[in-house]
């Protein structure tokens, strides 16, 4: 049953990171990937919030998978932040690339921090 919430929750992910990537990145004229930028932290969030809620209270396993593993993992998208990272340093946007990684990492890691400090000031 878990294999099967997952995957329903890829079903969904994954589509969704396609659309949100292209509509973001048709919204602005620059070599910064902004789409996966969104897509990633959008991801952190939903993460932080579900281990937050998991950590405050009694979340169904089944849910975790749908969100977790499912929407979660299949909405971000680590390939393509290297590839997009690793391109920008290739063709001479260097400070792109660095800066590409060093705020997709922090800015992830504060957001995830920040879904679950909510879930937890909602659950707990």
């Amino acid at each position: 049953m878990n294999w099967l919430m997952v995957l329903t929750g890829a079903v969904v992910g994954a589509p969704l990171r396609y659309l949100t990537d292209r509509a973001v990145q048709a919204r602005h004229d620059t070599v910064f990937p902004w789409g996966t930028f969104t897509v990633n932290i959008a991801a952190c969030a939903g993460l932080g919030f579900l281990t937050g809620a998991a950590t405050a209270t009694t979340v169904p396993q089944a849910l975790q998978h749908l969100i977790g593993p499912g929407l979660c993992a299949t909405l971000s998208t680590y390939s393509t932040f290297s590839f997009e990272s690793l391109r920008l340093a290739e063709t001479g946007s260097r400070y792109f690339a660095f800066a590409n990684a060093g705020v997709s990492i922090v800015a992830g890691l504060g957001t995830a921090y920040v879904g679950a400090g909510l879930a937890q000031a909602v659950f707990g």
